[in-house]
């Protein structure tokens, strides 16, 4: 070893999503939305003046921040933004979970939430999904110091039902409850409406999912005035310029059309219900899925046999290959042709190695 790595901290990274970029390919294998984003996205991106980005953008991001407040009828102050909600919920694990007590978060989820533990020293514990891969409410009823709830949970695609969310947050006054909602849009129920009755919730979305803008990177957080004032204290100690000037004007845009948001989002679940009933006759058990995918497994059909074939095709979808898991597929939901296209090559190989 080098005398200056012993002082290096070293950390097992994140994996994300492989981004291919093949002609005709069919791609499904990191949730990103199938349509484009609402047409006055484009129009404000068209018209922003290039000379402005040789200032820096506004540090409060005042502008989208309004937006969000109007949109989800909050004051401005509760509202946090970050580069994408990975920004948001890596800030939100730095700022408060620091009692030196274990975090909790399912032990199949987001595999983010173990890494920003790891990178910044704080422990925890991931108590185990059932059989169903469902989240037990009973193992987030005990001294801890904090909670995370994916919801729905990645990459299951499974919603708690907000009755028990509430008891998870109402037992665990002492610290911060986080619910991460990076897919509720999709058809579930958000715990935005708790807020008022609990000042330790934070509720944390993205708008790399339903409104069709990852490559901007945006995401944000609402909680109470107070999580937000420390949130905000704890990213002007880190970078005060999080957003972009496009990203501000992008995500102010996407807010506004709620009209479009709203078709797209049931566009994507129209498909995502075709698409499970299609691979149901096809042999494989699919979750119920809340999210814009469905995790699927075939009861004679190793999952990596089946991703490594849809690679060969073209058809890229997720395969994780971790205990429990690890014959699930995730398969995102892409537009009509291309899950068509899914289901059409499944046919041909499932057929041709009965």
């Amino acid at each position: 070893m080098i005398a200056w790595e012993k002082n290096i901290r070293r950390v097992t990274p994140y994996t994300p999503g492989e981004q291919p970029d093949c002609p005709n390919m069919i791609k499904l294998n990191t949730n990103e939305n199938p349509y484009p984003p609402a047409p006055g996205v484009t129009k404000a991106l068209q018209e922003l003046d290039a000379g402005r980005l040789r200032r820096y953008p506004d540090p409060a991001a005042g502008m989208l921040v309004q937006a969000l407040a109007d949109y989800y009828g909050v004051a401005k102050e509760q509202v946090f933004v970050g580069v994408g909600s990975d920004d948001v919920l890596a800030m939100s694990f730095l700022t408060f979970f620091n009692s030196g007590k274990p975090v909790l978060f399912p032990d199949i989820t987001y595999s983010f939430y173990d890494v920003w533990a790891e990178l910044f020293g704080i422990p925890y514990e991931c108590p185990k999904l059932n059989d169903e891969f469902q989240i037990r409410t009973e193992d987030y009823i005990r001294e801890c110091g904090g909670i995370v709830i994916p919801n729905p949970n990645a990459p299951t695609g499974i919603e708690k039902n907000l009755e028990e969310l509430e008891e998870v947050i109402a037992a665990n006054p002492e610290v911060i409850v986080i619910i991460d909602e990076a897919y509720i849009d999709f058809g579930g129920t958000s715990a935005l409406s708790l807020l008022p009755k609990y000042e330790n919730l934070l509720v944390v979305q993205t708008f790399s999912k339903s409104r069709s803008l990852a490559g901007m990177r945006i995401g944000f957080a609402i909680g109470n005035e107070r999580l937000i004032g420390y949130l905000n204290d704890a990213k002007y100690s880190f970078n005060s310029y999080t957003m972009s000037a496009a990203a501000l004007a992008a995500g102010t845009e996407a807010i506004k059309d709620d009209t479009y948001f709203r078709e797209t989002l049931q566009k994507i679940i129209n498909t995502r219900e075709w698409t499970k009933k299609e691979l149901r006759r096809l042999g494989f058990s699919c979750l119920d899925s809340k999210s814009n995918f469905i995790f699927a497994s075939h009861p004679k059909r190793p999952a990596r046999e089946l991703f490594e074939a849809l690679k060969q095709a073209d058809i890229y979808v997720r395969y994780f290959n971790k205990p429990r898991i690890n014959n699930y597929l995730r398969i995102s939901i892409g537009t009509d042709q291309e899950m068509v296209g899914l289901i059409h090559f499944l046919e041909r190989y499932l057929g041709e190695n009965v």
